[in-house]
Formats: structure tokens, C-alpha cells, sequence
């Protein structure tokens, strides 16, 4: 069995989103997982994905940044997904589609994983050179904390009784900015 999973940061990037679930389908997947959720949150339906994995089954994201947040956690996926006897097919790295149920697959996962997670730390060490640079001439002011943007709504479902996960889930905020949220 194709079972997909398809996940945004935010509800906010619906397009993406969509797009993500017109190509699972166009793929042949039988059960689509989705959520919209930042990768460090807690990722249930992910869960629910794996969970549902036999033996022969293959696991579809469209790639792999919808997955995994760095070398280490696509690592602790992959043994899930193994352990239960199924593979993983990432249909969008670079211009092929991966199979780790082959070992060609497997390697160019391993390399793909690797060479992001350098191009993330890379693109980090530049961000903070930018920032460093920018303070100095007196340019940096920091970002607009987006999450405060709906302190308001948070509020607002709380005293409705909306419960801390699924406002998290409704809004795309972690755990954290909720809390922020409310004492704010």
C-alpha cells in the first residue's frame, strides 16, 4: 500500500499544501496523511502514517523537507519506517524519485540528507554574519514575533474551551508562542 503524508509549517501555505496532495494522489496513494505544522512540533498524524505501515508498504512525501528536520531525525524515521518492513519514496529530490527499498535509493537519501543539512547550517552561519554586520551599522531591529500577531485568537479559543494541542494545530503555532500567547 502508497500511503502519503503531505504537511506545511502553517495554514498559511495552502497552494503548497494542495499541491503536495494533487501529487500523492497522481501518484497512486491510497491514505493521505496530512497536517499543517511546524516541523518541530509534534506531528500526530506523521505518527499515524508509520503507524499504519506493513510489510511491502511505502510511505510517500513529495520531499523531503516535508519529513524530516535534519540528518538525525530522517535517521530515526527511516529505522521506523524499516522496522515495520516498509520503504520510503520521496518523490521530489532534485529531479528523481527515491526508493529506499533499493539500495541506490538508500545512498542517494543518505548523501540528499547530508548536503541539506550542510546547505541549512551554512545558510545559519550567514544569517548570523548578516545580523552581526547589521547591528553594528545600527540596521537591525530583529523580526515582528508573528506568533503575538494572534495572541487575540488565542485567547479567544481558550476561553472557548479549544484545548492547548488543537489551538496549536488550527493557529500553526508551537507550544512555546501559545504559552506566550496567553501571558503576553
Amino acid at each position: 500500500m502508497l500511503i502519503g503524508y503531505a504537511r506545511t509549517s502553517t495554514t498559511d501555505q495552502q497552494a503548497g499544501f494542495d499541491a503536495q496532495l494533487v501529487e500523492l494522489e497522481a501518484y497512486g496513494c491510497e491514505r493521505t496523511f496530512k497536517e499543517q505544522v511546524s516541523a518541530v512540533a509534534s506531528r500526530g498524524e506523521l505518527d499515524r502514517a508509520i503507524d499504519m505501515l506493513g510489510k511491502g508498504d511505502k510511505l510517500v512525501v513529495t520531499k523531503l523537507d516535508r519529513l524530516a528536520r535534519n540528518v538525525m531525525h530522517m535517521g530515526e524515521l527511516l529505522q521506523q519506517i524499516e522496522a515495520k518492513g516498509a520503504g520510503l519514496v520521496i518523490l521530489s529530490l532534485g529531479s528523481e524519485t527515491v526508493d529506499t527499498t533499493t539500495a541506490t535509493g538508500k545512498l542517494i537519501l543518505n548523501m540528499m540528507v547530508s548536503v541539506a543539512q550542510f546547505e541549512r547550517e551554512m545558510m545559519k552561519e550567514r544569517q548570523v554574519e548578516g545580523i552581526k554586520r547589521a547591528k553594528a551599522e545600527g540596521k537591525y531591529k530583529g523580526r515582528v514575533p508573528t506568533a503575538m500577531r494572534q495572541a487575540d485568537k488565542v485567547k479567544a479559543l481558550v476561553e472557548a474551551g479549544v484545548q492547548r494541542v488543537q489551538v496549536q494545530e488550527q493557529l500553526g503555532i508551537s507550544k512555546a508562542s501559545y504559552y506566550r500567547c496567553l501571558n503576553g
